[in-house]
């Protein structure tokens, strides 16, 4: 761009175009403002300090005056000579460092399940390639070729995406990189079959019959499993759950994914729950300590069961995608299923429609063995 002297009147007259693009000052070298595509302007500072981009973020074009904003911007570029203000040269810009101070700050913001995944993913598929590399030197060409490392394991390689896009965009704010520059932009996520698995009536016929030789010993597990194919639930919110949450013949869960939500039973998930004593706050305790039933034991009697009941390849979380399909499979709407489960909306829903076509297929083989002789 020109080398003008940035004034009121001329950031003003600046207009939005398809890509984010920077003006610079014609009389304080490293002073500029960059213009985003939504219109909104940003006082920056880019400057080299020892072999190294340094880029801080001055203040909103809305809030400061440009002869304000060049103002605070001399003062910027005063302590970034004398070293008092951290810098990409220091350890507070190497990518590590920044991705432990987002997961802190989010701690309040992802659920505990959530934040547990996204650092499982955070350990084992990001830093083993971007740790100890300054944040602000990542650039696309960099993820994409990480990206692309990942073609082996594409589940790990899109669930892995979210979370170092989320670490670039909280690095902006933190004016460690320019704003608009998150590399993981327009990177294409890998193609893969769905996962979803739905248990046949026959199936389901078979896991009950297993599960009815466990309720005397393992009443609790028992009850856990046909509430997760009853109501739809997901395995979080039937463990979680309190004597307060069931009331009027409904559940009312506090925090589900969706965030809070009425859970409308059956008849035979009301049965279960009356069946339950009452000995704490939980309706699924643990057995000490004063916490719901934990996840690990559950799991381990769920291998145990789907494996005698000849199961071995469907999960827990696949028992909702049953109760999906079973209301599919009554004509339920895509609006009825949706508040079943618990989604936003029912586009989230529509995922479950190819289930359709799987039933028709089933259907279409069933007859034709018949017909066929």
């Amino acid at each position: 761009m020109s080398n003008a002297i940035l004034t009121d009147a001329r950031v003003r007259a600046l207009r939005p175009r398809k890509a984010p693009y920077d003006v610079r000052d014609g009389d304080l070298k490293s002073f500029g403002v960059r213009v985003l595509r939504s219109g909104r302007k940003r006082f920056f500072v880019h400057c080299q300090h020892r072999g190294h981009r340094v880029w801080k973020t001055v203040g909103d074009a809305e809030e400061l005056s440009a002869a304000k904003a060049r103002m605070r911007a001399s003062e910027i570029l005063r302590s970034i000579r004398r070293g008092d203000m951290p810098s990409a040269a220091t350890a507070h810009a190497l990518f590590e460092t920044v991705a432990e101070t987002v997961f802190q700050r989010y701690r309040q913001i992802w659920k505990a399940g959530t934040l547990q995944v996204n650092r499982w993913y955070l350990r084992n598929q990001i830093l083993p390639r971007f740790a100890g590399r300054e944040i602000g030197g990542i650039d696309r060409q960099d993820v994409g070729n990480w990206f692309a490392s990942l073609h082996a394991t594409p589940v790990a390689a899109d669930r892995s995406m979210p979370v170092l896009s989320v670490i670039m965009r909280e690095a902006e704010a933190m004016g460690l990189r320019p704003e608009g520059s998150n590399p993981c932009r327009g990177i294409r996520r890998y193609r893969r079959k769905g996962r979803e698995r739905f248990l046949s009536d026959a199936e389901i016929r078979r896991l009950s019959a297993q599960l009815s030789l466990y309720a005397d010993d393992c009443p609790q597990q028992v009850a856990i499993v046909r509430l997760l194919l009853l109501t739809g639930c997901r395995k979080g919110e039937i463990l979680s759950l309190r004597w307060t949450d069931y009331r009027e013949g409904h559940l009312f869960l506090r925090d589900s994914k969706a965030g809070p939500r009425t859970v409308w039973l059956s008849e035979p998930a009301r049965r279960i729950l009356r069946g339950l004593d009452r000995t704490g706050r939980w309706i699924f305790p643990a057995s000490r300590g004063g916490r719901p039933c934990g996840r690990a034991g559950l799991d381990v009697f769920w291998r145990k069961v789907r494996a005698e009941a000849g199961l071995s390849d469907v999960r827990l979380h696949d028992l909702r995608h049953t109760h999906a399909s079973l209301a599919l499979r009554r004509g339920e709407s895509v609006l009825a299923i949706a508040r079943l489960l618990g989604h936003r909306s029912p586009e989230t829903t529509l995922k479950y429609t190819h289930l359709a076509d799987v039933m028709v297929h089933q259907a279409a083989e069933t007859v034709g063995a018949v017909l066929g002789g």
